[in-house]
């Protein structure tokens, strides 16, 4: 069965999002191991549920590639999050832009797209 365009769409945000956190991963490792971290168990802790979370996105990319609706549930709880997450980040002093934007925007693109989604294959029976 071949995904709808905005399923792929809504995929393709949220693998990018969960290679984003590898990145992120990979340049905390990096921090960890040039000694930058004050807290060795909390640096590690950290670095684990970057992975974890990374996981859990490309998860939801392939589920939602495939049309199932558990990942773009749980697509969707991230790209809330990310939202939030933006949304906080405005409170700080001096806003950093990059983050507000770099984190927001595609979380807002995913929403929409997710939402979409599954307003469009709303109404086709789906093969589990």
């Amino acid at each position: 069965m071949r995904a709808p365009r905005l399923a792929l769409a809504a995929a393709a945000v949220l693998a990018l999002e969960g290679v984003a956190l590898l990145v992120f991963a990979g340049i905390e490792l990096i921090g960890l191991g040039s000694g930058d971290a004050a807290s060795l168990p909390t640096a590690i802790a950290l670095i684990v549920l970057t992975l974890v979370g990374a996981a859990a996105l490309l998860a939801f990319a392939f589920g939602t590639r495939v049309g199932r609706s558990w990942a773009r549930s749980g697509g969707v709880v991230f790209q809330v999050l990310a939202v939030a997450l933006a949304l906080a980040s405005l409170t700080l002093q001096p806003v950093s832009w990059p983050f507000t934007l770099g984190v927001g925007l595609p979380g807002l693109l995913g929403f929409a797209l997710l939402i979409s989604s599954a307003r469009r294959e709303g109404g086709r029976p789906q093969a589990e």
